[in-house]
C-alpha cells in the first residue's frame, strides 16, 4: 500500500501544473466565460445610459444657468443720461469681459417724474437687480444690500465713461506662450481630471470581480477549482480575467465616446465652453502619461479586486460578501478624496503617506506624472504596488482555506485524488465531469 500511495503522490506531483500555468488556465476560462455572457452585453450598455442622461441633464442645466445669471440693472435717469449710460456700458463690455451689467430702461420710468425706485423694487416688479437714478454726476444705486454693494461701484465706472468717454488709455500687450504659473494650474487641471476617470472606472468594473466570485462561490465551483489547483492560483487568474475584461470594456466605451465626439464635437465644445483639443500636457508628455495610466489603473483595479477576492474568502454567504464589500468601496473613496487633496502639496508628509499608502499609490502616482517629471518614481511605486498584490492574493487565498475549504495539507490532497482520478488531470479547464 506504501508504494502505491507513493505512485499515486508521484502521478499527481507529475501532472499537477505549475502556479504560473493554472493561473493562465483561470484566466482564459474566466475571460472567455464572462466576455461571452449576456450579462457582460448588458454592462457594456448599461454605464452609457447614465451617462447620456448626464450629458442632457448638464446641457440643459448650463442654459437654464446661463439664462438665470444674466442680470440686468435698470435705469431710472433721464433720457440723456439714458442714453449715456447705454452706450458707455456697450464701450465698456468688450473690455471688461461682461463684468459690466447689462443696463435697462426701467419703463414705468419713462417721462414719469414722481417715479420711485425704492417702491417698485420692494413691489417686486420688473426683473431688476437694482435700479440707478439720478444723474451722471450724482448716480444714486437702489436695490438689496449685496446688490449695491455689488454693483455700486460699476454703475460708478460706468457714469465716469459716459462723461468722459476719453478715460481709458489704449494699453499695449506682449503674449508668452506660458508662464510657470499657467503651466502648473492647467497641468493640476489634467492631474484632476486623470484621477477621476481611473477612480471611476477602477469603482465601476472591479465589481465584476466580486460578482464572479459570489456567482461560483454559490454554486461550488470555486470549491472544486480550490480543490485542483493551488488556491492564490485561481485568485491571480481570476484578478487578471476581470483586468482583461475590463480593457474590452474600456476599449469599446473609448471607442463610442470617440465617434459621438467626432460627430458631435461642435455641440459638446459649445456646451461645456472647453476646447479639449488644447487640454494641457502632462509633465512626462502625453505618450509616457498615457501608458503610465494604463499600468497604474492596472495597479489600482488589481488592489481592489485583490481586496474583494479577500473579502469573499472571509464571507460565508454571497449576501455576505455584498455586505461586506460597502466599507472597501467607502475606503476607496476616502484615499481618493486623499490623493486628489495632495495634488498642490507635492512632498508633504501627507503627499507621501499617500504615495505609501497601496490603494491611494496608483492616483497620487498619476497626478505626479502629470506634474513632475521625474521617471524611477514611476518604476519604485510599481513595484510598491505589485508587491502588495501579491501579499493581498496570497492572504485572500490562506483564508480561504481556512475558512471555505476547512482543509490542511491531507485534506486537501485527498479532494485533489478525487477529481483528478488518481493522479491523472481531466484537461486544461479543470472542469468536473456532470
Amino acid at each position: 500500500m506504501s508504494a502505491e500511495a507513493s505512485r499515486l503522490s508521484r502521478l499527481e506531483a507529475e501532472s499537477r501544473l505549475s502556479r504560473l500555468e493554472a493561473a493562465w488556465v483561470i484566466a482564459r476560462r474566466d475571460f472567455v466565460a464572462v466576455l461571452f455572457s449576456r450579462a457582460f452585453l448588458f454592462f457594456l450598455l448599461g454605464p452609457l445610459f447614465p451617462v447620456l442622461i448626464g450629458g442632457l441633464a448638464g446641457a440643459v442645466g448650463s442654459s437654464v444657468s446661463k439664462e438665470a445669471a444674466v442680470e440686468e440693472v435698470g435705469i431710472a435717469m433721464s433720457a440723456a443720461d439714458n442714453a449715456a449710460m447705454i452706450a458707455a456700458q456697450e464701450r465698456l463690455a468688450p473690455k471688461t469681459r461682461g463684468a459690466v451689467p447689462i443696463l435697462s430702461p426701467v419703463p414705468e420710468a419713462a417721462g414719469n417724474p414722481d417715479f420711485d425706485a425704492r417702491s417698485y423694487l420692494e413691489a417686486r416688479r420688473g426683473n431688476f437687480a437694482a435700479i440707478v437714478t439720478g444723474t451722471l454726476d450724482e448716480p444714486v444705486v437702489f436695490g438689496t444690500e449685496r446688490q449695491v454693494a455689488r454693483w455700486q461701484g460699476t454703475v460708478e465706472l460706468i457714469a465716469a465713461e459716459a462723461r468722459q468717454p476719453a478715460t481709458f488709455p489704449a494699453s499695449a500687450s506682449q503674449t508668452v506662450t506660458a508662464s510657470a504659473a499657467s503651466e502648473r494650474s492647467n497641468r493640476i487641471r489634467t492631474a484632476q481630471a486623470a484621477q477621476m476617470v481611473m477612480f471611476l472606472l477602477t469603482i465601476l468594473l472591479a465589481g465584476m470581480v466580486l460578482s464572479n466570485l459570489a456567482e461560483e462561490k454559490g454554486n461550488k465551483i470555486i470549491e472544486i477549482l480550490a480543490a485542483a489547483i493551488p488556491m492564490d492560483a485561481v485568485f491571480l487568474g481570476k484578478l487578471f480575467a476581470m483586468l482583461a475584461v475590463s480593457f474590452v470594456g474600456i476599449a469599446v466605451w473609448g471607442t463610442l465616446g470617440w465617434a459621438f465626439w467626432a460627430v458631435a464635437e461642435d455641440a459638446i465644445v459649445t456646451v461645456t465652453q472647453t476646447d479639449f483639443k488644447s487640454l494641457p500636457s502632462p509633465a512626462v508628455g502625453w505618450p509616457l502619461f498615457l501608458v503610465l495610466g494604463i499600468a497604474y489603473f492596472s495597479m489600482a483595479y488589481l488592489l481592489l479586486g485583490s481586496l474583494f477576492l479577500t473579502i469573499g474568502a472571509m464571507a460565508s454567504s454571497v449576501r455576505e460578501v455584498q455586505t461586506m464589500s460597502m466599507p472597501v468601496t467607502m475606503m476607496q473613496i476616502m484615499v481618493f478624496f486623499l490623493a486628489a487633496a495632495t495634488l498642490t502639496d507635492a512632498g508633504s508628509s501627507l503627499e507621501l503617506v499617500a504615495v505609501a499608502f497601496p490603494l491611494s499609490s496608483p492616483f497620487a502616482m498619476l497626478a505626479r506624472a502629470a506634474l513632475d517629471a521625474t521617471l524611477w518614481t514611476h518604476l519604485a511605486a510599481l513595484g510598491w504596488q505589485a508587491m502588495w498584490v501579491i501579499l493581498l492574493v496570497k492572504g485572500g487565498s490562506l483564508l480561504f482555506r481556512k475558512r471555505v475549504m476547512k482543509s490542511g495539507g491531507a485534506g486537501r490532497d485527498k479532494k485533489r485524488r478525487k477529481w483528478f482520478g488518481g493522479g491523472k488531470a481531466r484537461g486544461p479547464e479543470l472542469e468536473p465531469a456532470e
